[in-house]
């Protein structure tokens, strides 16, 4: 696989691919590629479906996937600068100014009347992402502390059905969002989140990020597909980003997620994405079934961080052939 082709090919893309294939591929840092992303491509086209009132869609939650929660999400995944003013202002009106979200309704889910740890989980992900230390955001962390599983995980079912078993999408989107409110400086309760984030990584590679932990049987078959946006929908690619992003050391119940991810290489040493999943969207970033950009930068930075190679390593090197030794 020829890695310098495949790197010239990422830099050939969205102007939200070069910045995060220097940040996180090359090691170089680009601030001027990630204000790019508010005036050019796809940054730039989400941006352009803001409504007047500060929402995408209809509102908040709805429709999928166009709505605000969705739009919101993505953009922060797209890397887009934290200080757009758009943005903050309708994260301000939702924190501030939107009834539904006094008293103790936390969830902005309209057609819910309970609280959605999910919906919560991924709120606090770009929440964090775009404003940082922000007050109002320990009122949603405080909720999601107090809806962990005994197994460790997380499910939005507990409150509608009572779950007693956690789930794997559930529990992911609640990680990313938890470690954005560490990232991002906020102090608060820092000690239970710790603890929390453990327990709910543990629930993850108990089940080896994809397998049943009774049965050793894949627990769905949808974990192993690759599609983008990832929305609130559990797959292995996005949990081994979140790892590497949380800078958590190799642990050998990853060891299959990352086989597997691996042999999803094609000849040229990229991978494709898959269908996008039902709903509506403002427009396709990389074609269903065709060599995606997103996918493979996604998947060069877990090998960066899991298969100990450098940034040089992945420009210079042939690494179609390099045993596969874990750090």
């Amino acid at each position: 696989m020829n890695v310098n082709n495949t790197i010239q090919w990422l830099m050939d893309g969205d102007v939200s691919i070069q910045y995060q294939v220097s940040r996180d591929i090359l090691d170089e840092n680009r601030p001027d590629l990630q204000k790019r992303i508010e005036t050019e491509g796809w940054g730039a086209e989400f941006l352009k479906f803001q409504n007047p009132n500060g929402h995408w869609g209809k509102e908040y939650y709805n429709p999928k996937w166009i709505s605000t929660h969705y739009t919101l999400l993505t953009l922060k995944n797209l890397a887009i600068d934290k200080n757009v003013a758009s943005i903050h202002s309708i994260l301000h009106t939702l924190l501030y100014k939107d009834r539904k979200f006094e008293a103790k309704q936390k969830d902005f889910h309209k057609s819910v009347l309970y609280d959605d740890v999910c919906v919560n989980g991924m709120f606090l992900n770009f929440a964090s992402y775009f404003l940082g230390e922000e007050p109002k955001l320990m009122e949603i962390l405080d909720f999601i502390l107090s809806q962990q599983m005994e197994d460790g995980g997380f499910n939005c079912q507990k409150n509608r059905s009572g779950a007693r078993h956690s789930s794997m999408h559930s529990t992911l989107s609640v990680l990313e969002g938890l470690h954005e409110f560490i990232k991002q400086g906020n102090t608060y309760r820092q000690d239970d989140i710790k603890h929390t984030i453990k327990r709910a990584e543990e629930f993850l590679l108990m089940h080896k990020l994809y397998l049943s932990d009774r049965t050793g049987k894949v627990i769905n078959a949808a974990f192993l597909r690759f599609p983008y946006p990832c929305r609130w929908r559990y797959d292995i690619m996005r949990a081994m980003d979140y790892f590497q992003d949380a800078g958590r050391s190799y642990d050998e119940r990853m060891e299959p997620a990352i086989d597997y991810i691996l042999s999803k290489r094609t000849a040229a040493g990229r991978w494709k994405v898959n269908a996008k999943y039902p709903g509506k969207s403002f427009f396709i970033m990389d074609k269903a079934g065709k060599e995606s950009r997103i996918n493979t930068m996604r998947a060069l930075r877990i090998m960066k961080k899991y298969l100990g190679y450098t940034g040089l390593d992945l420009i210079y090197n042939d690494l179609i052939d390099v045993p596969h030794t874990i750090s």
